[in-house]
């Protein structure tokens, strides 16, 4: 076990063995140290509240934004283009993934580039979602698909979202990986939200129910630029804004907007620890026998028997996580409540704080998958010459960018530190400044942040501790 051997260690994307310079434990004790003189210097500089006025400069009736409307409206009919080539190519091209269009345009630029891009940008997918394209192409034709046949429930809040959004992680961790079960999952989902706009119309739909939307929207709130699509044929809003000021001036409408931060968190934590050496000796070395009772022999003289019940167990994890997340979260909201003697109920401390792990949210996501745009993502420029891995050379980039870059193994585990202490103070200084708005004095909105404080420790030992863990062969790979 790597617990009782801290300086052994595998950085996650890789699976190559990579000895610590030192013993984790001093990284997490560093890391904690780090965040505790970062809260003392944040309680000592941060005196004024996060208000809850939206500031910045709106660019909406800009001329640059004006100009930009027409190119957006290719942009957008190009996105549509890119959907359906990823479906063509998933049905009809080369079934190797390493030689298919849409495996590494689908996994690396879409999941991964583009989330770190809407962070930096603000959220360009609103603007060129292929869904929300396609279905209002279908209402300009005169397919009435935009009439919705019923009324969106206001307290259903995202849960649909939520529930989708798990079911994607699961596709993500235990399906084939192969170019057609990506078609058939973008195929399928292309229909659903053909469907879903017709039900509940376009606006409720990719506000509540359209999970990507609901994911990037929240990446976006971290961004210097806020955009909105407007509804309709309605103009969008254009705000230049301070870096992760939409995290200060803004707070969820409902707590299933909470678990679904929470559910950001938790899954991509879970597939780190998935992969791990201790996760999987944990169910096949059968610590309580009852497997070996059910099937009468050991887990791994039966695999193929055992092998439903191991994914059943994983399922179970999956979607319990961000329950349980969400449940230790409530519970440090609840003793931060009691420290103070606050009043406010734990459901509205809930809504007030849930955007401040947003930064963790960020840094665990690309900490975990970083290393894969540049070991597969590099390829998309080989590929867009041949998506259908048929030796075209379209723009003559066929035979370029397909080797990895592989990046110095300490480089690559310094990187994944500095960058999980990094969101953690970010998100330190967030609740701080949310907590003067919350709490009447200078010491409860202190003492309120102790227990958040020991969460946001706890997480980062978390995610340290699995990062170091040695990867182990993947079963369901």
């Amino acid at each position: 076990m790597c617990l009782a051997c801290p300086t052994l260690a595998s950085a996650h994307g890789f699976g190559a063995l990579y000895n610590l310079p030192v013993p984790l434990w001093l990284y997490n004790w560093a890391a904690a140290a780090t965040l505790v003189v970062s809260f003392l210097i944040t309680i000592a500089a941060v005196a004024k509240p996060a208000t809850a006025t939206v500031v910045g400069k709106d660019l909406s009736g800009s001329i640059g934004l004006r100009l930009l409307r027409k190119p957006i409206t290719l942009i957008r009919l190009l996105s549509l283009a890119l959907l359906f080539l990823c479906i063509a190519t998933g049905f009809w091209g080369n079934p190797d993934p390493m030689r298919n269009f849409n495996p590494v345009f689908f996994w690396i630029i879409i999941t991964l580039v583009l989330t770190y891009l809407i962070a930096l940008v603000g959220d360009v997918y609103a603007a060129i979602n292929p869904f929300r394209t396609l279905t209002d192409g279908l209402r300009v034709i005169g397919i009435k698909n935009n009439a919705a046949l019923f009324r969106y429930p206001e307290h259903w809040g995202v849960w649909p979202a939520l529930a989708l959004y798990l079911c994607f992680i699961w596709f993500e961790l235990f399906g084939t990986g192969t170019p057609k079960s990506i078609a058939w999952f973008l195929l399928g989902y292309t229909l659903l939200n053909i469907i879903g706009v017709r039900l509940i119309g376009a606006r409720d739909w990719f506000e509540h129910c359209e999970f990507f939307s609901v994911f990037f929207r929240l990446v976006a709130k971290m961004a210097p630029i806020d955009y909105r699509r407007g509804m309709d044929d309605a103009p969008g809003h254009l705000r230049l804004r301070w870096p992760l000021a939409g995290l200060l001036h803004e707070r969820p409408a409902h707590i299933s907007t909470a678990v679904f931060v929470l559910a950001m968190l938790s899954t991509t934590a879970f597939d780190g620890l998935k992969a791990t050496k201790w996760w999987v000796e944990l169910f096949w070395s059968d610590p309580t026998g009852l497997i070996k009772n059910i099937v009468g022999t050991e887990p791994a003289y039966s695999m193929a028997t055992v092998m439903p019940w191991y994914i059943a167990w994983e399922t179970f994890w999956l979607f319990a996580s961000p329950f349980l997340y969400f449940a230790l979260y409530l519970i440090v909201l609840w003793a931060g409540r009691k420290m103070t003697g606050s009043e406010r109920r734990v459901k509205d401390l809930a809504l007030d704080f849930s955007y401040s792990l947003l930064p963790i949210v960020l840094m665990y996501h690309i900490t975990h998958y970083w290393t894969l745009i540049l070991t597969h993502g590099l390829k998309v420029f080989s590929l867009i010459s041949d998506p259908f891995g048929w030796r075209w050379d379209l723009f003559g980039t066929a035979y370029k960018f397909r080797a990895p870059i592989i990046p110095d193994m300490g480089f690559v585990w310094h990187s994944q530190v500095a960058l999980i202490i990094l969101g953690h103070i970010a998100s330190v200084w967030i609740a701080h400044k949310v907590a003067i708005r919350v709490f009447p004095t200078r010491v409860s909105t202190m003492v309120s942040q102790l227990p958040m404080l020991v969460l946001m420790i706890l997480f980062t030992i978390i995610g340290l501790w699995i990062l170091a863990q040695p990867l182990t062969v993947e079963l369901m790979g």
